[in-house]
C-alpha cells in the first residue's frame, strides 16, 4: 500500500481570469505561490518520503516550493499527471467554453475526454506507487503528486464509480486529496471540495 496525496497546484493569472489552460504553460501568480506555501503548511513534515509532479510549470514550481518547505526531493515529473488538452477550448473563458460546448463532458475538437485523462493519470499514480513499493519495501511511503484540477477531477470521478465531485464541487487550487494505491486499486481516503 502506497498513501498518495494528490495536491492541486497554486493559483495562475489565468485561474483568477477563468480562462482554460489546458496544456498552455502558464507560470504561478504570487497568490499562486502562496497557495503553495499554504499547501505544504497542511501536509505534515516528517510524514511524506517525496514529491512527484506534472511537468508543466504551474505544479513543477508548486512542487518545487512544497518540497523545500518540508525538505523532501522532486522524485520525477511524470508527462502523464499534466493536464487534460482542450484542444479548441484551450484559453476560452469558462463561460465561452460552457457557451459553445456544453458542459465538461462534450465533445470538443483535439481535446482529451475525462475519461482518457483518468485512464492515463490512474495508470501514472499505479507506476508512480509501484516504483515507491520496489523503493522501500516492506516500509510503505506517503507520497506528495503535484497535478491539475482536471486531473484529480477524473481521478476522483474514476475511483468513485461516478459519484465524485458532484456538480458544483471545487476543487481548490492548493487542495490535497488523499489515495491509497495498492497493486489492483486505488482507493479515495479524503476528497476536500469546496462549494
Amino acid at each position: 500500500m502506497t498513501l498518495l496525496t494528490l495536491v492541486r497546484h497554486g493559483q495562475t493569472d489565468w485561474n483568477l481570469a477563468k480562462r482554460i489552460q489546458g496544456s498552455t504553460d502558464i507560470p504561478l501568480n504570487d497568490t499562486g505561490r502562496a497557495d503553495a506555501l499554504a499547501a505544504a503548511g497542511r501536509l505534515a513534515a516528517g510524514t511524506h518520503h517525496a514529491v512527484y509532479a506534472s511537468p508543466l510549470v504551474r505544479a513543477r514550481e508548486t512542487a518545487e516550493i512544497i518540497a523545500g518547505e518540508l525538505g523532501l526531493a522532486i522524485e520525477g515529473l511524470v508527462p502523464d499527471l499534466r493536464e487534460r488538452e482542450f484542444g479548441e477550448g484551450e484559453g476560452m473563458s469558462v463561460p465561452d467554453y460552457i457557451k459553445t460546448f456544453g458542459d465538461w463532458h462534450a465533445e470538443v475538437p483535439g481535446a482529451e475526454s475525462l475519461d482518457e485523462v483518468g485512464v492515463r493519470a490512474i495508470a501514472a499514480l499505479h507506476r508512480i506507487a509501484a516504483d515507491a513499493r520496489r523503493r522501500s519495501a516492506p516500509t510503505a511511503e506517503s507520497l506528495i503528486v503535484v497535478t491539475h484540477g482536471g486531473v484529480i477531477r477524473a481521478v476522483i470521478d474514476h475511483v468513485s464509480g461516478g459519484t465524485l465531485p458532484q456538480v458544483g464541487d471545487v476543487l481548490a487550487n492548493g487542495s490535497a486529496h488523499r489515495f491509497e494505491a495498492s497493486p489492483d486499486s486505488l482507493r479515495l481516503l479524503e476528497p476536500v471540495f469546496v462549494r
